[in-house]
């Protein structure tokens, strides 16, 4: 039997903690570890557990989630963690983006999709719904850099075109192998080498490069 994915509620509201933790709970593929009421506990009770996911609050008192976030991706990259707010502001996500988050929620989201995008991002590294979509097209309009600058006129090959705009649809390495007849580790070296010829850090990387460079179907 596949372990559950477990995750980490980090938020200054009891109520809401244990309101999302009880809905979430009868969700036998997903696994609620610890609740933090701020940003210094959630970094103690990482000394000790070691969740897949983080549903993080941004505002909350002693160290809110931003600088949480900042001091997280400072020495572990694997962790994903999903700002769970109630903005919806589009400075916030792309903000959110480039300091390693690997998706956004607001506090109102269904249950379903909480618990989707819990499975999504520990299954694909992320969860890009219509919110964090509609912010990056708009950076894209405003001509904002949300994230780092690309390499001049990447030349990507027609397999490594197919693979990137697979990425763009959510899909896992595995997942992507599957569709396209390949392992996936090659799959994972086509990544590779699409991240390397960008000049994308990261998945929201390839994915504004794929928006910028009009490669996305419309």
């Amino acid at each position: 039997m596949t372990r559950p994915v477990s995750y980490i509620i980090a938020d200054d509201h009891q109520i809401f903690r244990q309101g999302l933790a009880a809905a979430l709970g009868a969700e036998e593929s997903i696994r609620c570890i610890g609740e933090a009421e701020d940003g210094v506990q959630l970094l103690e009770m990482l000394q000790i557990l070691n969740p897949d996911v983080i549903l993080l609050d941004i505002r909350m008192p002693n160290m809110d989630g931003i600088e949480a976030l900042k001091r997280i991706r400072a020495y572990n990259q694997d962790i994903k963690i999903i700002p769970l707010t109630m903005y919806d502001d589009e400075n916030y996500i792309l903000k959110l983006l480039k300091l390693g988050a690997n998706g956004y929620l607001v506090k109102h989201a269904d249950p379903d999709e909480i618990k989707q995008a819990i499975l999504t991002v520990h299954a694909t590294g992320h969860y890009f719904n219509k919110i964090v979509n509609q912010a990056l097209l708009s950076s894209v309009t405003k001509n904002e850099e949300p994230t780092p600058h690309y390499h001049p006129d990447p030349i990507l090959t027609s397999r490594e075109k197919e693979v990137l705009l697979l990425i763009c649809e959510e899909l896992s390495n595995p997942e992507i192998a599957k569709r396209i007849f390949l392992s996936p580790r090659t799959v994972q070296g086509i990544r590779s080498q699409l991240m390397e010829k960008i000049g994308a850090k990261n998945t929201a990387g390839l994915v504004m490069f794929a928006v910028r460079n009009n490669l996305m179907p419309s």
